[in-house]
């Protein structure tokens, strides 16, 4: 045999007894270099803008449009808010995302007025970097992402 054909097959041979040693090896805690001790976790602090700020009223109006117009070829756009305010605030465990729901009327270019149900996140924005908006209003969730009713929008 010659010396490649011994090379290839020890490495082979090492190959196989390191992946048998890898799934066979008993459940053990992690070693130090194992740890992610520079992945500690989220830390939210509870700072999640009030209900009737300007900033989420104005995200949903924006986004509201954006949605309207591009997906469903409609000129339709919030024009007004009234009623607004807070229905809970972190209804769920300790240590789950802080998250301040809402409900309100919006008052749409088309003369009518409408139920909506919103909830306002810490964390949640782009990339995890900002506070993010998430709503429905109710008889114009058209892709029944929150339905029915807009149920799934609320607590």
């Amino acid at each position: 045999m010659s010396a490649t054909r011994k090379y290839v097959r020890l490495l082979a041979t090492a190959a196989a007894a390191a992946l048998l040693w890898g799934v066979a090896a008993d459940s053990r805690a992690a070693n130090l270099f194992e740890l992610n001790f520079w992945l500690s976790g989220p830390r939210y602090d509870a700072v999640v803008p009030l209900c009737e700020e300007s900033w989420p009223l104005l995200q949903i109006q924006e986004a509201f449009a954006e949605k309207e117009r591009r997906f469903w070829n409609s000129e339709l756009k919030i024009v007004g808010f009234e009623r607004v305010h807070e229905v809970k605030f972190m209804p769920w465990a300790s240590g789950t995302i802080p998250r301040r729901f809402c409900s309100g009327r919006v008052l749409t270019n088309d003369g009518h007025a409408r139920t909506i149900h919103y909830s306002i996140a810490e964390n949640t924005g782009f990339a995890g970097a900002s506070t993010g908006v998430e709503w429905c209003v109710v008889g114009l969730d058209r892709n029944w992402a929150y339905n029915p009713a807009c149920r799934m929008a609320r607590p």
